[in-house]
């Protein structure tokens, strides 16, 4: 009964060592489809307040598109303002 035992685990062990040397045998690699998309964006958000505003502000900048844009909420809704194109404003001549 020992004898099986140790047997059994030996082998045991060896299968687990031969699954992690050749692991590329076992297992096959996932690859996302392109769709043209590229990384995603990264982004720096900051918190603000406006003068005689009754609400506080969240500046969002989008490291990759280079556009920045703010968020208020009053409570009740969220308000967005459109997007602004720093690329275009900061163009160097």
């Amino acid at each position: 009964m020992r004898s099986k035992t140790v047997l059994a685990l030996v082998l045991l062990n060896l299968a687990l060592v031969a699954s992690l040397c050749f692991h590329s045998f076992f297992t096959t690699t996932a690859a996302a489809e392109g769709l043209g998309v590229g990384r995603p964006s990264e982004y720096l958000q900051c918190s603000g307040e406006v003068q005689g505003g009754n609400s506080g502000i969240v500046f969002t900048l989008d490291t990759r598109n280079n556009l920045l844009s703010a968020f208020t909420f009053d409570g009740k809704k969220l308000d967005a303002m459109p997007p602004i194109d720093l690329s275009r404003i900061f163009k160097k001549n």
